[in-house]
């Protein structure tokens, strides 16, 4: 198997594990990753997830182009999945948070997924990079459309014309990273993160998510008039009132989801 795909205690673990080919994407690990981004989007009991790849080189160096019969780049191009490279650079429909554990090179469509992420820990020697140019391709599963949102013009533009790389020290400094640590740390440290996410209100976490995406486009008035179902769900639900209660009796809250 191509990707390995566990849940537990509301957790989604999602791991590439193509560690002899730097955890690169060919077409069936798309498919497959595909397939695992809509089964967590269509279960409520996920309320986490976490991507990386296996092994300690590589989150993924983006797609394999060492298969037998490696299409053209318009061809790839055009049949890449409306949700992007790896099911996920693109997808606007999860309401999930989804942290990415990098723990090495993530680079062209790694990077991609990356950019899909919420957030994102890195271990130290981490490289990032959208090297498409070098090879004849451009990054349009997300990296163009991306980077230059996220982090000022010059930067982002001095990235994609050059196809360098960028270290986990300066991917934080660009504010690509949520956290940088040592990779005996990188577990510990994503385990803080979905410990802090699994201590939020389930509903109240999906409605924020969606309430960003939709506001993205909007001005900041348009965007708090928004009136969406998640909104409305959780601030009707019994979480609601399970949060505020145990919050007058300094307890911890006991999430139902409802």
């Amino acid at each position: 198997m191509s990707v390995t795909f566990v849940v537990e205690n509301h957790v989604a673990r999602i791991t590439i594990d193509r560690p002899e080919r730097m955890n690169a994407i060919d077409q069936a690990t798309q498919n497959e990753m595909v397939r695992i981004w809509d089964a967590i989007e269509a279960d409520p009991d996920i309320r986490v997830a976490v991507l990386t790849g296996a092994g300690d080189r590589a989150f993924s160096a983006g797609a394999d182009m060492q298969g037998e019969a490696e299409p053209s780049g318009l061809d790839y191009w055009a049949g890449l999945p409306a949700s992007g490279f790896g099911g996920i650079s693109l997808r606007d429909t999860l309401d999930v948070p989804v942290i990415a554990r990098v723990n090495g090179y993530a680079l062209g469509g790694g990077m991609e997924m990356v950019l899909g992420c919420d957030i994102v820990v890195a271990s130290s020697n981490a490289k990032f990079g959208l090297p498409e140019s070098r090879v004849g391709r451009l990054a349009l599963s997300g990296g163009i459309v991306h980077l230059p949102r996220r982090i000022p013009h010059a930067l982002a533009m001095g990235m994609l014309l050059s196809g360098r790389r960028i270290d986990a020290a300066e991917a934080a400094n660009y504010g690509l990273v949520n956290e940088v640590v040592e990779p005996a740390d990188l577990d510990a440290c994503v385990d803080r993160w979905v410990a802090d996410i699994l201590a939020c209100a389930p509903l109240s976490v999906r409605a924020i998510k969606q309430m960003v995406r939709a506001g993205e486009t909007k001005t900041p008035r348009e965007a708090q008039m928004l009136r969406l179902p998640a909104l409305v769900a959780a601030l009707k639900s019994e979480d609601q009132n399970e949060g505020v209660q145990a919050f007058r009796e300094k307890r911890a809250p006991n999430w139902k989801g409802r």
